[in-house]
């Protein structure tokens, strides 16, 4: 069974940084692609920044500069580096992993497992 449990989130000020991590179980990591979203209330989920098992990146262009995904396939877990982060950065943050074949890295409809989330908020 495929587990993905998030953790690294919290409260901080503008400008300030935090590291999310994701922890993946029951889950042939080293063959798929894994990704960051994040939801603010009333809005669609969207995604943050993915990376590939070679290591490739994307990310949306609203934190190129500011956030980084990175890896560590030896235990399994997803990380996200947010730096310089904003209020509109503020927002429920979700790992997904397994995209689809074919399937968009952005668009959440194409990942087929999905952790419980873990909250970011930043204020002004």
């Amino acid at each position: 069974q495929v587990q993905l449990v998030e953790s690294g989130g919290g409260s901080v000020q503008s400008g300030g940084s935090l590291r999310l991590s994701c922890a993946a179980s029951g889950y042939p990591y080293r063959s798929r692609y894994m990704g960051w979203f994040r939801q603010a209330p009333g809005k669609e989920r969207e995604g943050v920044a993915g990376i590939d098992s070679d290591g490739s990146t994307s990310y949306a262009d609203s934190v190129k500069g500011r956030f980084t995904i990175s890896q560590d396939i030896t235990k399994n877990t997803l990380y996200l580096q947010m730096n310089s982060l904003k209020p509109e950065d503020t927002a429920m943050y979700y790992c997904a992993a397994d995209l689809a074949y074919g399937g968009d890295w952005y668009d959440w409809r194409d990942f087929g497992y999905w952790g419980q989330g873990t909250q970011v908020t930043v204020s002004s």
